[in-house]
């Protein structure tokens, strides 16, 4: 017998992703071996050919192995949002989540854990109401992509495997998201609070959101959903000051909330000045530490401003 097939295997989407490449090689460092799922022809053994719009997949690739973890999903925050592209995050969501979870239902060596991606976008605009994962989906869009999404994994939950819904703050890294984007003007001066600066940003360090889905994997009593967010949100006033601090730059150039409505339409709301104060109730429960529960801590270490 080969030394890939002895190997505990964990099947990867979205394993190119800023999250999925990161966690690809603590997986593999830990001894795993990784299968990751590509939309083409698979070119070697590390590789599983999938097609979610055509609801194709390799099934047999993904017998026996011990977790999937699933991240694909069109980008969010990649365009404005039209139309089009909103139907877009949606079934980027729900086709593809609705072919992993009925695979893996059907598996005759079924998976002991299906880790699924979600968001806070689930609980949606909330002001300073603090959402352990006990609380209810808000209204508007981005919750009822998140319910969609979630409702998709229903099949895997069904067959037995446990199912974590992994619900996703903003993660912080150079590499790539939000804090990447932020970076540049925030050198050059030009950084400055949206809109009223109190809503509340509930945010992740990307190597303990790595370290969080690991968890997930290997931690039995986690099931459902799980907030994967630092312990300690801030309000976009205190994240603003606190990474004009961190890169010794003013952050005096705020932009309204009229201002960030022209500039990104709907998704203005509810991406930059909706408030969603969530909390990591059910993995710190568990018995999960953060590396970088408190934000300044966690930009020195990032941006090594220390």
């Amino acid at each position: 017998m080969s030394e890939s097939t002895t190997q505990p295997t964990v099947v990867i989407t979205g394993a190119s992703g800023l999250i999925g490449k990161k966690l690809t090689e603590a997986f593999e460092a830990d001894g795993k071996r990784v299968l990751r799922a590509v939309r083409r022809e698979a070119r070697n053994d590390q590789e599983i050919s999938w097609d979610p719009a055509k609801g194709t997949i390799d099934s047999q690739q993904l017998e026996g192995a011990e977790a999937v973890v699933h991240l694909a999903g069109a980008g969010i925050a990649d365009r404005r949002w039209s139309e089009s592209y909103k139907k877009t995050i949606l079934d980027s969501r729900v086709d593809g989540t609705t072919l992993i979870a009925e695979t893996v239902a059907n598996l005759d060596n079924k998976p002991s854990v299906f880790a699924c991606a979600s968001a806070i976008g689930y609980y949606g605009d909330r002001g300073t109401e603090i959402l352990d994962e006990s609380a209810s989906a808000g209204d508007g869009y981005l919750p009822e992509v998140c319910l969609q999404w979630e409702r998709a994994c229903d099949a895997a939950r069904d067959a037995g495997i446990r199912t974590v819904n992994m619900r996703i703050g903003v993660v912080l890294s150079t590499a790539g998201g939000a804090l990447a984007k932020m970076l540049t003007p925030f050198k050059l001066g030009g950084g400055g609070i949206l809109g009223s600066g109190k809503q509340f940003f509930s945010w992740i360090e990307l190597a303990d959101i790595v370290r969080a889905m690991q968890f997930v994997v290997e931690n039995q009593s986690l099931s459902g959903p799980v907030n994967l967010v630092a312990p300690n949100p801030v309000t976009n006033h205190d994240f603003t000051k606190t990474l004009g601090k961190v890169l010794s730059r003013p952050t005096i150039l705020p932009m309204p909330s009229f201002a960030a409505r022209l500039a990104f339409g709907e998704m203005a709301d509810a991406l930059l000045l909706a408030s969603t104060r969530v909390v990591p109730d059910a993995l710190t429960s568990a018995g999960f530490r953060f590396e970088h529960a408190e934000l300044e801590p966690a930009l020195r270490h990032i941006l090594n401003r220390g």
